[in-house]
This record gives C-alpha cells, sequence and structure tokens, in this order.
C-alpha cells in the first residue's frame, strides 16, 4: 500500500472539524506526553493550541536543542531553469506567465558556484521548472556530474520523476529529494494546477513512495501554506510523514513551511497564517516528531528567522536567489517568488551567533546522524 491509496480513508471536512473541535483540555493532553499521536498533533495546530504557543515554544526549544544541539544548517538553492509546462495560480514560473524563460548552461551553472562558494556553502539545493524535455533527468545528471567536485551535499527539488529515475541521481551523488504536495485536498488541487503533469494529484502523491523505494537518504515534503486550510494540510502532511517513517524508516525527512508570498503569478489566499499561528505550526511538528528537520527559507522576514532558530527550526537558507543566474547576474528578475530576507549570509551568521547559536556549513548531513 502507497499513501496514495491510505489518503482515501482521510475524509478532508472529517479531519477539519476534528481540528476545530479540539479543546484547551486536549491541548494540556497532547503538552503533558513524551510520545505525542495524530490526534494530539490535532489539538497542537488547533485554535484552541494558540492560547499555548508559549508552552509549545518552550518545550519544542529544549526538544530541538536535545537532538541537534543549538547548531544551524545552512544551504542555498540554485535555480537552474524557470521553464515550465505546467500551469499553476500561486507560481512566478507557471507557462502562462508572460516572463522571460532561462535555462542555464554547463558555463552559467559553474559562474553561479563560483559565487554561491565564495559565500561558504557546501550544501546546494537544485531548483528547475517542471519542463522534461529541457530540464529532464539529462540535464539534472549533467548539473549533478558538474557540482559534485564543490559541494559535499546535493539534494533537488525538481518534478516528480519515476523510480529508475530517482535511482539514477541517487547513483550519481544526489543526498536529498524535494517534493511539496502544495495541497492535499484532491478536490481542489486541480484547480491550483489545471495543466500540465503537475495537475494528476495522485501522481505526485505518489511521489514519496517511488523515492522510498529508490532507497533516497533524505526527503522533504510540506505544503503551500494559504492555498487551502493551513491546518487540515498540516493534518495532511503530518500523516503523510507518520507514514512515511514507519515504512521507509531508513530514511531521514524534512518538513518546510512555505507561506504564500508575491510572486508573477499572483493568487487569492484562502488561509492565511499569521506569524504566531506558524510559530504554532513549527511547534506543533517539533512536539510530533523529535527527529525531523525544519527547514525555513528566505520568504520569511528577518526577525522572524532570527527568531525561528529558538523555535524548533534546524535548516535555513540565506542570501538566496530564485531565478536562474540570479547570483551572476543579480540585475536580472525573473524570480519564483519574492525574497523577504535579503541579507547577505555574513550578516545572518552574525544574528544567530548572538543568540547562541552556531552556523554550520561542512559535512551538512553527519551532525545529523
Amino acid at each position: 500500500m502507497s499513501f496514495k491509496n491510505k489518503i482515501k480513508n482521510l475524509n478532508w471536512k472529517e479531519e477539519e472539524e476534528s481540528i476545530y473541535a479540539k479543546t484547551a483540555k486536549d491541548v494540556e493532553v497532547a503538552l503533558s506526553k513524551e510520545n505525542r499521536t495524530l490526534e494530539d498533533f490535532k489539538a497542537l495546530i488547533s485554535p484552541a493550541g494558540e492560547g499555548y504557543v508559549e508552552q509549545m515554544a518552550q518545550l519544542s526549544n529544549r526538544l530541538t536543542q536535545e537532538r541537534f544541539g543549538k547548531t544551524i544548517q545552512f544551504y542555498i538553492p540554485l535555480y537552474l531553469s524557470n521553464e515550465c509546462q505546467n500551469i499553476c495560480t500561486y507560481c512566478g514560473f507557471s507557462l502562462d506567465v508572460k516572463i522571460e524563460r532561462k535555462t542555464l548552461s554547463d558555463e552559467e551553472i559553474l559562474k553561479e558556484v563560483e559565487i554561491i562558494k565564495s559565500y561558504g556553502y557546501d550544501h546546494v539545493l537544485l531548483v528547475t521548472g517542471e519542463a522534461n524535455k529541457t530540464v529532464g533527468v539529462d540535464y539534472i545528471k549533467n548539473a549533478v556530474q558538474l557540482l559534485k567536485p564543490h559541494f559535499s551535499n546535493i539534494a533537488i527539488e525538481v518534478q516528480p520523476l519515476e523510480q529508475e529515475e530517482y535511482e539514477t541521481l541517487i547513483a550519481e551523488g544526489i543526498n536529498a529529494v524535494l517534493v511539496y504536495q502544495e495541497t492535499y485536498n484532491k478536490e481542489n488541487y486541480k484547480k491550483h494546477h489545471p495543466k500540465g503533469k503537475k495537475s494528476n494529484f495522485e501522481y505526485r502523491l505518489d511521489t514519496h513512495d517511488r523515492l522510498g523505494r529508490a532507497g533516497v537518504r533524505k526527503m522533504g515534503l510540506g505544503v503551500l501554506i494559504g492555498l487551502e486550510d493551513w491546518r487540515t494540510d498540516s493534518l495532511f502532511c503530518a500523516s503523510h510523514l507518520d507514514y512515511l517513517e514507519k515504512k521507509y524508516w531508513k530514511t531521514k525527512y524534512a518538513i518546510s513551511f512555505p507561506r504564500l508570498r508575491p510572486c508573477a503569478g499572483g493568487v487569492e489566499l484562502k488561509s492565511v497564517m499569521t506569524d504566531k499561528q506558524l510559530v504554532q505550526l513549527i511547534c506543533a511538528y517539533r512536539l510530533f516528531n523529535q527527529e525531523v528537520e525544519l527547514s525555513m527559507s528566505t520568504r520569511e522576514s528577518k526577525i522572524f528567522r532570527e527568531n525561528s532558530v529558538q523555535l524548533g527550526i534546524t535548516s535555513i537558507s540565506a542570501d538566496a536567489k530564485t531565478d536562474p543566474g540570479g547570483y551572476a547576474n543579480p540585475k536580472v528578475n525573473l524570480e519564483q517568488f519574492e525574497i523577504n530576507d535579503k541579507r547577505p549570509t555574513s550578516e545572518f551568521v552574525k544574528a544567530i551567533e548572538a543568540k547562541g547559536y552556531e552556523a554550520v556549513f561542512k559535512n551538512w548531513d553527519n551532525s545529523l546522524q
């Protein structure tokens, strides 16, 4: 059985009602436990849970330090292409958005690498739009071969692939694969993805099972916060994580928290999440799962990102450009979404060091063994 079969037993409306019915007593019970269930996770992310965010944050901080220490792992995204065959309502790379399309050549990739390495990074996340003919497996494999001499840890965030294709890339040197379901609401998924291969809800949902069978070292998952009710979407994502950890127990896992930000595509938010609610969600994941890596991007504000390291975040990016060629040519604007925290890496490192945390760049995964 794969998660796409298991999800058929989860009713979106019923799960939503269950979350919103949780009481302060349910939250207190969840906080009192050492090992928490999905029912406890519901209580922690519920409206009732908002009244306990301070307690959640204190507990989350303690649990994170016990497992990961006071270290923050740094990574940086490298956008290889903004070409895409999908239409997505929220993305600046969407096929129907009139922007200049760009796919980096070998020479351009190496120029980006030169600049990224000057910042001190040893972990890079390769990102592309979903355009199989332009940036398919052969293109990604070639990019990995170019980058292997320069980085000890290479992750990818590209279109979902077949198990055999993942096996090829893993053998080539890929350490991690990130695939976000965007929303687990099958009924409305098609509304946000009207055209392209990404419109196939079940194929995308089955991606992590293909990754598990391929033997990937680490996989990332998450939802695009704002497309649907964030609490219900997060519950489904936590259910997905729970399933994956039990079935593919040799693999490590990571959760990201991307809140919708302005982009060339533009979309009306269905669910607006406040900063306090994002803190609530981050802490809920840490209390639910003390092993999972929690990651934060440059979508968020300077102050929030600095404080997030004390909430449970263990992995963070900085100095990010979300357009292909953006490091070597920063004046070119082909962004997937708008960056919020634009500080250079060195400045952000000083900010978290002032809070007593160590920024880790080398041997990215080894400290988590």
